[in-house]
């Protein structure tokens, strides 16, 4: 049983990092938004913060499902590579080759979600918290899906716009 509690408390101690993580995602996504560019890679931000609200929403409704409140804590990790993305939107001044910028900065986000993402579902299933993993599995999946959407809008567009410049 000691194993059980180590395992739930580190579920709620990573759970308390995607939220801190998706906090600083919202004041990111719409200075993203408004330097793009692109019309696709715009309306992919602002489409991604309101992903980002409900996954807010899920973790709540996680941690009021534990009886826990989010916690105060910052996600150092995602601070880091929000921190990159900025200097990455001050480094280039060619909107095209800034739009192929953004999406790096954003895939990096993503995937590191998904880590989280990917870990606190198996977590929630181990401890027998299938509503729990049920929910965290639909962010995951929106987090993957976003991955595809910037991949395909790098690959269609904006990759060949900045090759020209």
């Amino acid at each position: 049983m000691q194993d059980s509690n180590g395992l739930k408390k580190l579920y709620i101690d990573q759970l308390n990092d995607l939220y801190s993580g998706e906090q600083q995602i919202l004041k990111a996504l719409p200075k993203m938004a408004q330097k793009a560019s692109h019309p696709e890679l715009r309306d992919a931000f602002k489409e991604h913060e309101q992903q980002t609200r409900q996954h807010v929403q899920r973790l709540e409704q996680v941690f009021q499902q534990l009886g826990e409140k989010a916690g105060n804590e910052t996600c150092k990790g995602m601070q880091g590579i929000l921190s990159e993305g900025d200097e990455v939107m001050n480094k280039y001044s060619d909107s095209d080759v800034l739009d192929a910028a953004l999406i790096a900065a954003a895939q990096r986000v993503e995937h590191y979600e998904m880590a989280g993402y990917g870990c606190v579902c198996t977590y929630a299933d181990t401890l027998g918290m299938q509503d729990q993993a049920e929910l965290l599995q639909q962010t995951l999946e929106d987090e993957e899906d976003t991955d595809q959407k910037l991949s395909d809008i790098a690959e269609s567009v904006v990759n060949a716009d900045a090759m020209d410049r």
